[in-house]
Parts: C-alpha cells; sequence; structure tokens
C-alpha cells in the first residue's frame, strides 16, 4: 500500500477473531476490512451473524481474541485506554436501533450533551446541536423532550447527538431498523446528507437492501465471515 493509501484509511480491521470463551465458537473468524475517508460501508447479515459484534470492535467498545485495530495509521493496541477513551469520544459517534435517549432532557441539550462532556463551552455545544437538529429538520423540536417526539424524530435526534463531536467515523447499527420504510428512507437520507458534507467515514449495519445500495459498498457476514459484493 502506497503512503497515500495508507493516510487515505481511517480504520483498517486485520485478521478479526472473537470468540467470548474457549467453549463457544468463533462469531467472527478471521475477518478484515479497510474504511477509508469519506466512504460508507454497508454491513449485511442475518440477525446474530456478528454486525454488532463487529461494529463494538470497530469502535473499541468491545476488543478482538486475535487480529489487530489500526485508527488512523495507529495499532489500538498499543494505545492507553484513556487514549481509547479520547477517540471514542471525539473520533467516532454512534447511532443505535434504540436511540437511548434521556428523557429527563430536552432534543436540544441531549444533543448538546457529548460536546459538554469533551469540555467544549455551553455556547459553543449550543449552536452545534442547534445546526445539526436544523439540517435534520428539526428546528421546531428543539425543546421537547423525547416523550413528545415521534420515532423517526428521536432517531434524528440520535443521529445529530453522534454527530455533534465532529468525529471521523460514524458507526450506525441498525439506525432505522424500528422505522416504517418510508421514516426509514427520509431519515436515513438526511444521515447521508449530513456525512457527506462533513467528510465522514461509517459503517452502518442494516437489514434493509434499499438503503445498502445508496452506500459506497455491501460486505455481507454470514457464519463469521465477511463477503464483499
Amino acid at each position: 500500500m502506497h503512503d497515500k493509501d495508507k493516510l487515505d484509511v481511517i480504520i483498517e480491521l486485520r485478521n478479526i477473531c472473537k470468540r467470548y470463551s474457549l467453549k463457544d465458537s468463533f462469531v467472527l473468524n478471521d475477518v478484515s476490512l479497510q474504511v477509508k475517508k469519506s466512504e460508507v460501508v454497508a454491513l449485511l447479515g442475518p440477525s446474530g451473524s456478528g454486525k454488532s459484534t463487529l461494529l463494538h470492535i470497530a469502535g473499541l467498545i468491545d476488543s478482538p481474541t486475535e487480529g489487530k485495530i489500526i485508527f488512523e495509521n495507529k495499532t489500538i493496541e498499543k494505545l492507553s485506554d484513556d487514549e481509547k477513551t479520547f477517540l471514542r469520544l471525539h473520533k467516532i459517534g454512534f447511532v443505535y436501533q434504540y436511540h437511548h435517549l434521556l428523557q429527563e432532557f430536552s432534543a436540544l441539550e441531549n444533543v448538546m450533551l457529548p460536546m459538554l462532556i469533551a469540555g467544549r463551552k455551553k455556547e459553543d455545544a449550543r449552536k452545534k446541536a442547534e445546526h445539526l437538529l436544523e439540517m435534520l429538520g428539526l428546528q421546531d423540536k428543539i425543546a421537547m423532550f423525547p416523550s413528545e417526539l415521534s420515532g423517526g424524530q428521536k432517531q434524528r435526534v440520535a443521529i445529530a447527538r453522534a454527530m455533534v463531536n465532529d468525529p471521523i467515523l460514524l458507526l450506525a447499527d441498525e439506525p432505522t431498523g424500528n422505522l416504517d420504510p418510508e421514516t426509514a428512507q427520509s431519515v436515513f437520507s438526511d444521515m447521508l446528507k449530513i456525512m457527506k458534507s462533513n467528510h465522514m467515514s461509517a459503517i452502518v449495519a442494516t437489514h434493509n437492501y434499499d438503503l445498502a445500495k445508496k452506500m459506497h459498498r455491501q460486505c455481507f457476514i454470514e457464519d463469521g465471515k465477511l463477503i464483499e459484493k
């Protein structure tokens, strides 16, 4: 690989294997994947195939049994826990099938929270959160609480929260899985629009092949193996 190609790679998973005990079979078996800058990769596969496990490993939430994770040309196993925490907060964004919004916080406050945790000024966090919510069509919902929002609106808030610290890598686990088809298409289109404008890379696990076709590449996991098509 040329030096420029190396710089273009945001994350590389190299020969990743994962099992949870010696008695278990491998959930992931010799999986390798590269994601370049601004590239959006679809991860398809049946339930229980290892999609979530792969995202957790890519997001430094879980560790592989074997194999290497290389993030921005740095081997993760050489980093301290504090350095990994820094990457998770500042460089990686997470979106889940369930929004996990804090019910006692407004939409705006939920989105501001990661910036405040990262030590940013409250006014800066407010401006950035308002901008993202406006891009996602929620400018008139910022003061509302999760219980007052529809499923699609809650998921848009969760997407804004994941993007508020300007991550270079977004990891989305069935981000539209709980939404009806029309809402799913709308939410996903808005998410793609923001990722593109911010040159963000992403790995998106989904069952929805129509959504997967909108991404740059489609990868399939089955029986612990990754196949690219």
